[in-house]
């Protein structure tokens, strides 16, 4: 099974030149960093809520895209489970995004999923559907998503993630035409509803953006 954060970089790359869509690298980088909190409550190593981040185990998952960043919780936080804002490891992972977005380009490559042209920054897809833990081929990501957005039907926990995270960092804006953005604007909103901790974590997001750009304007960075 794929991590939310490969999955994002599939839904973000473009069919027809391999680039990524035109979202802002902030943008990219807030989503690579969603993705992977998101990972880390799901593999129950950490639990968010509209204002606070717990941890709630400092085990390592064994996933070089995840333990950095919950190792960097674990430092903050302490063995204690000291509680934080959410906001502010949303940031601290935004800035490692660069590294982690490589990795997981990387892993893609080696799973046969990608294949990466002369120009690094230039992708094709070799396979449009990529083998689950079960051994069966699953959808492509951006074909489950659009399947949930334009139907009734009742989206994977893992797709409400992706669509939660989509939705916060204005990824449907640019996937999406307005015609279709507005067709399935009150789907997006059904869906995000029906996980407590991606409505946290998009919240959490989008309130970083905010903060970012309310530091931007007075003139300080995010240390």
């Amino acid at each position: 099974m794929l991590r939310f954060v490969e999955e994002i970089l599939l839904l973000l790359l473009r069919d027809d030149n391999g680039k990524f869509i035109n979202v802002t690298q902030s943008s990219i980088d807030r989503a690579v960093a969603g993705a992977v909190l998101m990972e880390l409550a799901m593999e129950n190593r950490i639990d968010t809520d509209l204002d606070q981040l717990v941890l709630l185990d400092a085990t390592p998952v064994g996933d070089s895209l995840l333990d950095p960043t919950l190792a960097m919780i674990a430092e903050g936080q302490g063995a204690e489970g000291e509680k934080s804002d959410a906001r502010q490891w949303v940031g601290q992972t935004a800035q490692m995004a660069s590294g982690i977005r490589e990795a997981a380009l990387d892993r893609l490559v080696e799973r046969g999923i990608l294949e990466r042209q002369d120009d690094r920054f230039l992708w094709v897809f070799r396979s449009r559907r990529y083998p689950t833990v079960d051994g069966e081929a699953e959808r492509e990501v951006k074909l489950r998503i659009m399947g949930v957005l334009f139907s009734n039907e009742i989206p994977s926990p893992r797709d409400v993630v992706i669509i939660s995270l989509a939705h916060a960092c204005g990824i449907f804006s640019e996937l999406l035409s307005r015609r279709e953005l507005e067709q399935a604007g009150a789907r997006i909103e059904q869906v995000r509803k029906l996980d407590l901790i991606g409505q946290a974590m998009s919240q959490s997001i989008q309130d970083f953006e905010v903060w970012l750009a309310n530091a931007a304007i007075q003139g300080r960075g995010f240390f």
